[in-house]
């Protein structure tokens, strides 16, 4: 059994050389994110933050114990996923959120910095880890992404086993539909529902991996597509410079090719993985009005989780460090 990791909050640190190196020294590490939003009030808040905190710190525990061991960066971020998708605390997998029809539409990407392969999929029903059907999709077609009954279809046809709706439905999602319909009935898909899950990580070869998966938001139209399944846009890794998965408010992260802006800042701008995604998230997201964050790791093992919200449920490990998980701002990893 792996040690046990201290779970610990602290107050960020500004980057610098020194830190850089120890960074590039470090061999591997692993961030993780459970969404960005608002936070509610009271005690059912609290429980549930507790919960996810708790969630999170798990996750990081086992995905450090693989990187450590030397598991592929991809396999690691893929099962961080596979994990946070079968927790209904999460908009995601088990936990997502139901569209204006009541029903459950998943989507999810993969990518490999070292390769640039990438899988996607979107609009899924019946599929219990998206996350996983993406990598298919990438290792198993010439194709990059593929959306509902194709994609369900696929899946049946690799063996994959399909579940009922009864597994995705939750009690507090439904009633978030029913407070939603009240709210915006003449205007599905208005209430935003962060939740959104993701991964990046480094491995000991050096190689970058992200991935991300969503349930979308609360009442949105039937066939809605956000970022999460659009590669560029919330899942972007490249040994080139780093590896990106968003969350938030998915219209705007595709308006600005997010995940893959950081990328290119670091790779054409010569900018740090940190100033990089600031620029994005608060300037271009920003200026729109577009509300969420990202995590990104870049291929000497730097760290950035960026947010314009009040809260973004975050976590990292490195081979230097111990279990982090942070909810609000000035909470740094």
């Amino acid at each position: 059994m792996p040690m046990k990791r201290r779970l610990r909050e602290r107050p960020a640190a500004a980057a610098g050389p020194e830190r850089r190196r120890r960074r590039a020294a470090a061999g591997w590490a692993l961030v993780v994110h459970g969404g960005a939003g608002e936070p509610g009030q009271g005690a059912s808040e609290e429980r549930h933050e507790r919960a996810v905190r708790e969630a999170l710190a798990r996750v990081l525990e086992e995905g450090g114990a693989a990187l450590a061991a030397g598991a592929s960066s991809l396999d690691v971020v893929e099962q961080a996923v596979r994990a946070l998708e079968d927790s209904p605390l999460f908009n995601a997998g088990r936990g997502a959120v139901f569209n204006a029809h009541g029903e459950h539409e998943l989507e999810a990407s993969i990518m490999d910095g070292r390769t640039l392969r990438a899988g996607a999929v979107a609009n899924l029903r019946g599929i219990k880890n998206p996350v996983t059907l993406a990598r298919w999709v990438m290792e198993r077609t010439p194709h990059v992404c593929l959306e509902g009954e194709g994609a369900v279809a696929f899946a049946r046809a690799q063996g994959m086993e399909l579940v009922g709706p009864d597994y995705f439905w939750t009690e507090h999602r439904w009633k978030a539909l029913k407070a939603a319909r009240l709210h915006t009935q003449e205007e599905p898909g208005a209430t935003p529902e962060h939740g959104t899950v993701g991964a990046v990580a480094l491995d000991r070869r050096g190689d970058l991996a992200a991935a991300t998966s969503t349930g979308g938001r609360t009442n949105k139209l039937a066939g809605r597509v956000g970022d999460s399944s659009i590669i560029g846009a919330g899942t972007y890794a490249s040994n080139a410079s780093c590896a990106v998965s968003c969350t938030g408010h998915g219209e705007y992260f595709i308006r600005v090719a997010a995940a893959r802006d950081v990328c290119a800042l670091m790779e054409y701008a010569g900018e740090d993985v940190r100033s990089a995604a600031a620029r994005v998230v608060h300037r271009r997201l920003g200026r729109l009005g577009g509300k969420g964050g990202l995590i990104a790791v870049d291929r000497g093992g730097e760290i950035a989780c960026v947010f314009n919200t009040a809260t973004m449920y975050r976590g990292a490990v490195t081979r230097d460090s111990d279990v982090r998980v942070a909810v609000r701002r000035g909470q740094g990893l």
